[in-house]
């Protein structure tokens, strides 16, 4: 207020000073004065990301194993931060439910209950380090072993592939039926139907895995003793081709093209007739026990789903909500009366139901075509197999029916899929030109553990 303008203006000229080491591209507002700028900093390689969608941008081509273990760390890195800086009381990966920002100002943090601890982070910390984390998940994207199987049938309504108790795999390939033994790895010719020029359409081990039932092209079933390698019955009856079978103690299930469903014991001569079965309007491509033995799901071309009780003669249940073949059936060992099927092209759906109830459950779109399911012996969880367009082969998750994995080795229809004895394995299959059986590592045992036998139990064998 004692001088003029334009000395005043002179005055602060002079005082003002330009930085002395500018930074390129970046205007200092002026003078000696220091304002940072944190346009370049990467917080989120220091501080782990804290939103989770940016963080794992630059893994993202890895696989979902590796992507699940550097998440877990970076929760538990974030966990311990907030137990140290914020005085959060985190204990365990649980209980983080805390979307605090690291920089907000709390209150002082609590001193440590032991003035004596030698650890330089709290207790929580501590019991937060020292919990348990979940062991991960691995499933590998590729097979651990492939074989050829030139002739393997690319048609989706037959069922080539079976793997027995006995750790035997039975693969019908045109008009012969091979064994291999996952154990030594030694391949047998149980039979060769080809002076008849009768192709092969299903195969079938029995529970005990000392017999395998043989469908064929004309109709008749045979049935053959793999120890001996000799043919012990041959049952006829169908018209058609028989491309399903399933087994029920000595109970032996075909069904056919015919559209006809029949029931014969194994240990009774040719001359008793057979039990009948009459339900679907077209051919019968699907047939599946349930773990108990009491009750039978059957799929056909005419889009239905029946259920039939071990001594009825017509369907207990129907399910129409399918709009394609139903060829994919399995029953969980996990749950008494769920069942789930699949649907072909045109319907790419997977179903649940409860058969006590009659109920449906749940659904699905896969996308794709439904070629096979089977569920895991061990986990809540399942295998489908796919077809037209993707081919693939998916790992889910139940009842949330999460996908845990996806796997596509096959260039071709995954028409064909059976587990292996100890529930862990799986091995898929597409003919034509592709030909080839994968084999894939895909369950784990987990905790389960079979019932001990004990001879207190008496009448745990009637029925």
């Amino acid at each position: 207020m004692f001088f003029n303008k334009e000395y005043e203006n002179r005055i602060l000229q002079k005082t003002t000073t330009p930085p002395s080491t500018p930074r390129k591209g970046i205007q200092s507002p002026g003078g000696d004065r220091f304002i940072p700028c944190r346009r370049e900093n990467s917080w989120e390689a220091r501080f782990v990301d804290f939103s989770d969608t940016n963080c794992y941008d630059a893994v993202s081509t890895k696989s979902v194993c590796e992507t699940g273990e550097r998440r877990r760390n970076a929760v538990a890195y974030k966990s311990l931060l907030k137990n140290e800086i914020l005085g959060c009381e985190i204990d365990s990966l649980q209980s983080e439910e805390n979307n605090k920002n690291l920089f907000e100002y709390l209150a002082p943090m609590k001193v440590s209950s032991s003035p004596y601890s030698l650890s330089p982070v709290s207790a929580k910390s501590q019991k937060l380090l020292g919990s348990p984390l979940k062991p991960t998940r691995k499933i590998s994207l590729v097979p651990y072993k492939i074989l050829d199987a030139p002739g393997l049938a690319d048609d989706f309504y037959l069922n080539l592939v079976d793997w027995s108790a006995e750790n035997v795999l039975a693969v019908g390939l045109g008009e012969s039926v091979y064994l291999w033994s996952a154990s030594s790895s030694e391949v047998t010719k149980l039979c060769d139907l080809s002076f008849e020029e009768n192709p092969i359409t299903s195969v079938a081990w029995n529970e005990k895995g000392n017999l395998v039932a043989v469908g064929t092209n004309t109709g008749y079933v045979q049935v053959w003793d793999v120890a001996v390698c000799k043919q012990v019955n041959k049952l006829v009856g169908h018209s058609a081709r028989v491309g399903a079978l399933s087994w029920n103690g000595d109970l032996l299930t075909s069904g056919s093209r015919d559209k006809d469903i029949f029931l014969r014991d194994v240990r009774t001569p040719i001359s008793v007739p057979e039990r009948r079965l009459v339900g679907h309007r077209q051919e019968v491509c699907g047939l599946k026990w349930s773990p108990d033995n009491r009750y039978l799901a059957s799929g056909g071309n005419d889009n239905r789903l029946h259920v039939w009780d071990l001594h009825s003669l017509s369907p207990i249940q129907t399910y129409s909500q399918h709009v394609a073949a139903v060829k994919a059936i399995a029953w969980s060992p996990h749950h008494h009366g769920l069942l789930a099927s699949g649907g072909g092209t045109a319907d790419r759906h997977i179903r649940f139901w409860n058969t006590l109830t009659g109920q449906p459950l749940q659904a699905i779109d896969t996308g794709s075509q439904v070629c096979n399911l089977i569920w895991s012996k061990h986990t809540q969880e399942f295998v489908s197999t796919h077809g037209y367009s993707q081919n693939e082969i998916v790992v889910w998750k139940y009842p949330s029916l999460e996908q845990v994995a996806k796997l596509s080795g096959h260039s071709l229809r995954v028409l064909h899929l059976a587990i292996a004895p100890n529930g862990e394995s799986i091995v898929t299959g597409a003919g034509a030109t592709e030909g080839t059986l994968k084999f894939w590592n895909i369950f784990s045992k987990g905790n389960s553990q079979k019932e001990s036998k004990s001879v207190l139990k008496l009448f745990s064998g009637i029925r």
